[in-house]
């Protein structure tokens, strides 16, 4: 697969889990125990709104991996 594929696909994937991240953050918001508490919501924003990149950090690396060297 070539690095342009890869980038192609890796920002898909990227967008895919941005926007599923980003839906069930809120939806989880919106439990009792996070919703009734200023702290905790501000605290549960920044855990979540920081969380993302962990699973995203190997989808990048996936994509700037370099291609394979070609066999003659």
């Amino acid at each position: 697969m070539t690095i342009r594929t890869r980038k192609f696909l890796g920002a898909i994937l990227l967008l895919v889990l941005a926007t599923v991240w980003a839906l069930l953050g809120m939806a989880l918001a919106q439990m009792p125990w996070i919703a009734e508490s200023g702290w905790r919501q501000a605290i549960y924003y920044v855990v979540v709104g920081m969380g993302w990149v962990l699973p995203a950090m190997p989808i990048v690396s996936w994509m700037q991996r370099p291609d394979r060297a070609k066999s003659t």
